[in-house]
């Protein structure tokens, strides 16, 4: 059954957020949106919808007053400078847990693949790539949200506040390139994640990967188990079309994070596998 207190969606307005206010409305949960854009169309039933920036902790406070859930979905979203990263992903993130802790209320935060997109792609047969791997941001968006993972940990550890933190591969109705093999969350997967996370009876501290059943996954073992989330959707339903669709770069290709690692890339040879070795 739905949880009965309210869930707060921030970033309501986005592609992801806005998907999944009426995905969740249509299974009966009380949702408060929030976003600094206006929601796109209709207002799905019994939602009801804010316009606030992640930036004000009063907003903030106030729409969570009341809350079980925060999905938390709002902030820069992709790779751009680090003063526009500033505000809304560091400050915002402790604006989020700081309701989470008055409220008593658990958090989902959207992490990203680019926390730790400096690791390299796993070949045929080598190890994929465990939760609780070390953190390798590919831009001021990635390290933000290593820094919004850590905030999860800092407030698990001290006040107990329950969290979960999905590292989204790339979320679209379809993959696009080939990379999305290894990476695509179907809408319909990340709807699924979302209802398991507001009904699990414990989460604790939790890290999840966020990407449908792919057998070209660069990803291995997470907390899934902890919501009882088992994705349903595969990319490879799409091989055929995404097969040779690369960038032709040789950084975007060799690590996770693809583009975001390229994007102003000024070294002279790759990073090393060990994120401790000197060469």
């Amino acid at each position: 059954m739905p949880a009965a207190k309210p869930v707060l969606v921030t970033g309501a307005s986005g592609n992801l957020g806005s998907m999944l206010a009426r995905e969740l409305a249509a299974r009966g949960y009380r949702l408060r949106l929030t976003d600094i854009k206006p929601f796109p169309g209709d207002l799905p039933e019994g939602a009801e919808f804010t316009t606030a920036d992640l930036g004000d902790a009063v907003a903030m406070q106030h729409l969570a007053d009341g809350c079980g859930a925060i999905l938390h979905f709002g902030g820069i979203s992709v790779d751009r400078p680090f003063e526009e990263v500033l505000d809304p992903n560091i400050r915002g993130i402790y604006h989020i847990y700081e309701a989470a802790r008055r409220e008593g209320a658990r958090v989902l935060l959207a992490s990203s693949n680019h926390a730790i997109g400096f690791h390299e792609r796993p070949g045929p047969g080598e190890p994929k790539l465990d939760a609780d791997c070390a953190f390798r941001p590919d831009s001021f968006y990635g390290l933000s949200k290593a820094y919004a993972e850590l905030m999860g940990r800092l407030y698990w550890d001290k006040h107990g506040v329950e969290n979960l933190n999905v590292r989204i591969g790339s979320s679209f109705p379809e993959p696009v390139d080939a990379r999305m093999l290894s990476t695509w969350l179907s809408y319909a997967d990340l709807a699924r994640l979302c209802a398991a996370f507001i009904e699990a009876p414990r989460i604790g501290h939790a890290v999840v990967w966020g990407a449908s059943d792919n057998p070209a996954t660069f990803w291995g073992q997470d907390q899934r188990e902890r919501i009882g989330w088992a994705p349903q959707d595969t990319a490879e339903d799409f091989r055929g079309q995404m097969e040779g669709k690369v960038s032709g770069d040789p950084v975007t290709e060799r690590y996770q994070g693809g583009a975001y690692c390229a994007s102003a890339y000024s070294r002279e040879s790759p990073s090393p596998r060990d994120p401790f070795a000197l060469d």
